[in-house]
């Protein structure tokens, strides 16, 4: 299947082409034919599956076919589209994908996010925005000082509504769409589908269409994990140890704390290796010169904490390293998902001390298979990680055979 066979005009079918897209991924052939008929969306469906582009290709196009109907006629403070998301830079990201996509489109659209002076948002508002991505604490703010009104918004998107509620973020969703029309189209895009998910579905959306794409082989990211034991006072040299020895040109990070990414920093420059580090404590701006520098390959190695993790969108991304385990298993994959993305292999390495244990079996129970474990001789173990049940489950189903 190729895009031109999405029913999609001219104009995204050139931008896409510019782009080097040549054939729509799993998620793309379900989603784009169900929005284009205009009904409702669940979607299942994990990071680095080319979701971003089921729903706002489609937005584009319906969009794009009103305006030739009728006449493009932007009204201030009126937006037709609204696309709520978790983070900051995830909003950043989205948006910029439908900045690509509406190359040859007369579409406008705007990220809206705290963490920066509003004064100019507010006046993109004023001048006349067709879709809004925006996070929900910043859009409340907006509609309460009456910059921005809903009646004439045509469709809703939830992006990654699990990190949304994972946040805390439900009362200001609920809030939100009870200012939204009541006739409009809701797409929901969910990594995972917990209970919490299903109920926020369930009382936003009407007779959905639901899909979920699964890690079939064909799409399954190619990402080599392997773990280190290690105590947990060593942690930083032995990373420290294993970029220097390995050559490692590029990494990204994951750390818990805002307090721990900076120690991290200043612990990997002490050795020579130059590190950033991102988290909810920096400036937006800053935060934003950070990325785009790891981006173009000025900064080799970021730290960041975890609530950046799915914000965050690095194409042809090598490796990334779990400098502490998280404690939902679901953060490991969507931290993974970050590599081997597009049918690029990637690397994913998890330090792990005898703390992490409970994690660590969670997190082998999920995947169903053993992480591979490889020492270093120069960091001996002093307190060492026990193997995890599903060691003995699989040695035991291999004497079986």
């Amino acid at each position: 299947m190729s895009f031109s066979t999405l029913k999609l005009s001219t104009p995204i079918l050139n931008a896409i082409a510019d782009l080097g897209y040549t054939k729509p991924t799993a998620i793309q052939q379900k989603a784009i034919p169900v929005v284009l008929a205009g009904k409702d969306i669940i979607a299942a469906a994990q990071t680095g599956t080319g979701k971003t582009a089921s729903f706002v290709l489609p937005l584009l196009e319906q969009l794009n076919s009103q305006y030739k109907e009728t006449g493009k006629k932007l009204r201030a403070k009126r937006i037709r589209a609204l696309i709520l998301v978790p983070t900051r830079e995830l909003a950043v990201q989205v948006e910029a994908s439908i900045s690509q996509y509406a190359k040859y489109l007369d579409i406008s659209s705007m990220a809206m996010y705290g963490g920066v002076d509003a004064q100019e948002q507010k006046q993109r508002l004023i001048w006349g925005v067709d879709i809004l991505v925006a996070t929900p604490g910043r859009l409340l703010d907006m509609t309460h000082q009456r910059v921005l009104h809903f009646d004439e918004l045509d469709m809703l998107v939830l992006d990654e509504a699990d990190r949304m509620l994972d946040m805390g973020f439900i009362d200001d969703i609920n809030k939100i769409i009870e200012r939204l029309p009541e006739h409009r189209q809701n797409l929901l895009f969910s990594a995972t589908m917990s209970e919490e998910v299903r109920g926020l579905a369930k009382r936003t959306i009407h007779k959905p269409v639901e899909i979920s794409i699964g890690a079939d082989k064909a799409s399954k990211p190619k990402i080599e994990q392997w773990l280190v034991t290690v105590d947990k006072a060593n942690k930083s040299a032995l990373l420290s140890h294993i970029i220097t020895t390995q050559n490692w040109q590029q990494a990204l990070i994951f750390i818990e704390t805002k307090h721990g990414a900076a120690k991290l920093v200043s612990q990997l420059e002490k050795r020579g290796i130059v590190a950033e580090s991102i988290h909810s404590g920096r400036a937006q701006d800053i935060r934003e010169k950070i990325l785009n520098d790891f981006k173009s390959g000025k900064i080799k190695f970021l730290v960041a904490t975890a609530i950046a993790a799915r914000g965050l969108d690095i194409g042809e991304l090598s490796r990334v390293i779990n400098y502490d385990l998280p404690a939902q298993v679901d953060d490991y994959i969507h931290r993974i998902g970050r590599t081997g993305r597009a049918g690029a292999s990637g690397e994913a390495i998890s330090l792990v001390s005898k703390d992490n244990f409970r994690e660590l079996c969670a997190i082998e129970s999920r995947l169903g298979h053993i992480i591979e474990r490889k020492e270093f001789e120069e960091f001996p173990v002093k307190k060492t990680v026990p193997l995890s049940k599903l060691n003995y489950v699989t040695k035991y189903a291999a004497s079986k055979k």
